[in-house]
């Protein structure tokens, strides 16, 4: 073995419960644990990364990690801590996104070495599809009482009225449903151990208690504290939704800013969580923190560590680079060099005016455009004493003409012009 995966867990601030009897089973050896993952989207946000990164630290300390896709759970809906049923998905949706998302944990995981502890990725579906309802509450159903299902606090919440939606049958069904996968994955992978979401224990306790029923087996479980911030709103939020692992909904400038911009608070409880640098580089990054503040090096540290592993040392050092054109700290060059994703994510929310392409054909003057066409300026006067004073540029580069004749060599991704007036104010051209 590794390492101690609870003290690991522990001294990371990962562990909210756990069944008495895991780190004595852990230290015995390799063990299989997994972890489930809700398929409902082609993409994992960052609300998932806990369980995965738990599931990451487990790999580390030796032993082998199972995700499982949540493909016949994804189609009722689990209702923990939840106020209304999901929205159900066809089959065909749940094999692709199970194939997005497996890609997404390559980078976490290791999936494709011929080591004893390779990670595997199950879908519950495939043992679920062809199981009858008959069978199923006769193999499995008669094993746990209503009266024990209905002391778990996800029911008990649902049954009370929270949110005045009840609960349905289907759902109540959901707990039976992923203790069946603990017993499966028990008899079928070796599988000890569940990983989980706090909100989870009432359904993993559920499996533990079937395979105890059921097989006389003895089964295991950690789980997590739910992710909340220093200031009480929800982890992983943002004014524009979630923050997404995939390019395609969260540009990795965007992915980049988010752990920027953590409280000192939270970035040190965060940098315990979703990094896997080690409890002394953690420790001696917080001392210099706590000397230097201002300089923001758990931020910094975090969202290096995090952006590289889930995007690349590339996106990131874009992203860094990104970042500074708004402080003015940043070339000419690397304006060129952003891709458009990248540029706009930079300068969302600030003022764009689109001006038809064929405009800007060496006829139309500079003051023309921003004043006249785009209006980001009052008057022709105005925004000569501002040239005049050095108070105007164009993609990174003081105006110092008034005549100047911007044309296609001045764009940035073949349509835009940055405008800036001053240190912070931004306007953008498009062409159409």
């Amino acid at each position: 073995m590794n390492t101690n995966f609870v003290k690991e867990l522990e001294w990371r601030g990962m562990i909210h419960s756990i069944m008495p009897g895991t780190e004595e089973e852990l230290m015995k050896g390799q063990t299989s644990g997994y972890l489930g993952i809700d398929p409902t989207a082609d993409s994992l946000h960052i609300g998932h990364l806990v369980g995965v990164m738990m599931l990451r630290h487990f790999q580390q300390a030796g032993h082998r990690p199972i995700a499982v896709i949540g493909g016949a759970t994804g189609m009722i809906g689990d209702p923990s801590m939840k106020s209304a049923e999901r929205n159900l998905l066809d089959e065909k949706t749940l094999r692709h996104n199970q194939e997005a998302i497996k890609k997404q944990l390559g980078k976490f995981l290791d999936f494709e070495s011929d080591a004893p502890n390779a990670a595997i990725l199950v879908n519950n579906y495939d043992w679920m599809k062809d199981y009858s309802f008959l069978n199923f509450i006769r193999d499995v159903g008669k094993h746990i009482t209503v009266n024990y299902m209905m002391a778990k606090d996800s029911v008990k919440k649902r049954i009370a009225g929270e949110g005045g939606s009840g609960l349905s049958f289907t759902e109540f069904s959901y707990q039976l449903l992923q203790g069946y996968d603990y017993l499966y994955l028990f008899e079928h992978e070796g599988c000890r151990v569940q990983l989980g979401g706090s909100d989870q224990w009432g359904n993993i306790t559920t499996g533990c208690e079937l395979i105890r029923r059921k097989i006389d087996g003895q089964a295991f479980a950690i789980t997590c504290p739910l992710i909340t911030k220093a200031d009480g709103t929800k982890f992983g939020k943002t004014e524009s939704g979630n923050v997404w692992l995939d390019p395609r909904y969260t540009s990795p400038y965007k992915f980049y800013q988010f752990w920027m911009n953590v409280s000192d608070e939270d970035a040190g409880k965060f940098i315990r969580i979703f990094t896997s640098l080690s409890r002394g580089e953690i420790e001696a990054l917080e001392k210099a923190h706590t000397e230097e503040p201002h300089k923001r090096l758990l931020q910094s540290k975090l969202a290096e560590e995090i952006t590289v592993m889930v995007h690349s040392r590339e996106d990131y050092e874009t992203a860094v680079q990104a970042s500074q054109i708004l402080f003015g700290r940043s070339s000419v060059e690397t304006l060129h060099k952003l891709d458009e994703s990248t540029f706009l994510s930079v300068f969302e929310g600030v003022p764009m005016a689109e001006v038809a392409r064929e405009k800007v054909d060496g006829q139309l003057g500079l003051m023309d455009l921003l004043v006249g066409e785009c209006q980001f300026f009052g008057s022709n006067s105005e925004l000569r004493k501002l040239i005049q004073s050095g108070g105007v540029s164009l993609n990174g580069e003081k105006i110092t003409d008034f005549q100047y004749i911007p044309t296609e060599k001045d764009l940035l991704n073949d349509c835009y012009m940055l405008i800036q007036r001053g240190k912070k104010n931004f306007y953008l051209v498009k062409l159409v």
